[in-house]
């Protein structure tokens, strides 16, 4: 990589920019990786970038409960976009993928980890804010809700990791989200189609005013951010995560 270049210029991939990707300075390295759900040029990414980067650890926007059903899924013959669209891709990409740049050395296969909540981190800066600043009853009962489907949709992605485990069948149930664009189109139409629809999505949120949202995406982002920066005191991390949160963390990780 010549001097003065980007992180991203070395993969000179379109989908792969400045955008959606950061490695931060310091050491032991750590790289975020923005991604949109599902989305094909997301799925490119991930797979790209952890083709050519072995961290100790994958951090992934999951709560910790649903990690042994992702796992799960990366393993079975399944394409990754299935279920769980970049996840699923970054954990097949980082364990079940990983080749060696020499035969006699492969590389070690690093630990997945979940770093979203619902947590104790999460739940106690949300409480704190609810009792500091005197949060509506309203927001408050949003909050409430928000947090126990979180909490039912990780105990669910548990049961079912076990489950499944035990049997031939997975009980996600879950069907990823479709786009006008696809894995097999080239990674130009998939970067420019990913880019509208970030642009779409980020007009749409600033007209609106979710203060319950807001609180809980603050207090997700700051477990985050405590959970990533002991994780990098390990080693090497990349961190896959969705683009809405990817300046906030950068900004407080670097």
């Amino acid at each position: 990589m010549s001097a003065g270049a980007s992180f991203t210029d070395q993969f000179e991939d379109p989908r792969i920019t400045d955008q959606f990707c950061r490695k931060l300075p310091g050491t032991p390295p750590l790289v975020l990786v923005g991604v949109v759900h599902d989305h094909p040029s997301s799925i490119g990414r991930v797979e790209r970038i952890l083709e050519a980067i072995h961290p100790k650890t994958l951090a992934l926007e999951l709560p910790p409960a649903a990690v042994p059903l992702y796992r799960r899924e990366a393993r079975r013959s399944a394409p990754p976009e299935r279920v769980g669209g970049e996840m699923i891709a970054a954990i097949r990409a980082a364990t079940v993928n990983i080749s060696p740049a020499d035969e006699n050395e492969r590389p070690v296969a690093p630990e997945i980890v979940g770093i979203d909540g619902p947590n104790l981190s999460m739940i106690r800066r949300l409480c704190t804010r609810v009792l500091t600043e005197r949060v509506s009853l309203e927001t408050t009962r949003r909050l409430l809700a928000s947090l126990r489907r979180a909490t039912g949709t990780a105990i669910s992605s548990r049961i079912a990791a076990t489950v499944s485990n035990a049997t031939a069948t997975t009980l996600t149930g879950v069907e990823p989200l479709e786009y006008s664009c696809s894995p097999t189109d080239p990674p130009t139409t998939q970067a420019t189609h990913e880019r509208n629809h970030v642009a779409g999505v980020n007009l749409f949120l600033d007209q609106g005013n979710s203060s319950a949202t807001d609180y809980r995406d603050e207090a997700r982002e700051a477990s985050m951010i405590e959970r990533l920066e002991s994780l990098r005191k390990d080693g090497p991390v990349v961190a896959i995560v969705g683009v809405d949160h990817l300046e906030t963390l950068a900004d407080a990780l670097a």
